[in-house]
């Protein structure tokens, strides 16, 4: 019987009550994540993005941080990101993770749609 060999991006798994859950290799040709330790201060996705409404606010900081307004509540949601490629990722000083996609200058997060905000 031949051996087969899994697709190179079947790297690790992790498997939880049965549910097999497979991470990506990494490859050279993928965007080095900013693991939140180097400032952004020119990164693209820096400073604040809308819903059209105007009731969802994120501030995207310079420093890895960001700060999330909801309505008359002003930092309704703080915490630190990490961006890799169009991919952001959310991690909440209270624990909630989240995470979204920058996609054509729209920003999709959560079932939200921003807007960046000039």
């Amino acid at each position: 019987m031949q051996e087969t060999k899994p697709p190179i991006y079947w790297t690790r798994a992790l498997v939880v009550a049965g549910i097999i859950t497979i991470f990506p290799a990494a490859t050279s040709a993928q965007t080095t994540p900013n693991e939140g330790n180097a400032p952004m201060t020119d990164h693209p996705y820096v400073g604040m993005w809308v819903t059209k409404d105007g009731r969802i606010r994120h501030q995207l900081l310079a420093n890895n941080r960001y700060d999330e307004a909801r309505g008359e509540r002003e930092s309704a949601y703080q915490g630190r990101y990490q961006v890799t490629g169009n991919y952001i990722e959310y991690w909440d000083d209270t624990g909630f993770t989240a995470d979204g996609e920058f996609i054509d200058g729209v920003l999709y997060h959560a079932g939200m749609v921003l807007y960046r905000k000039e």
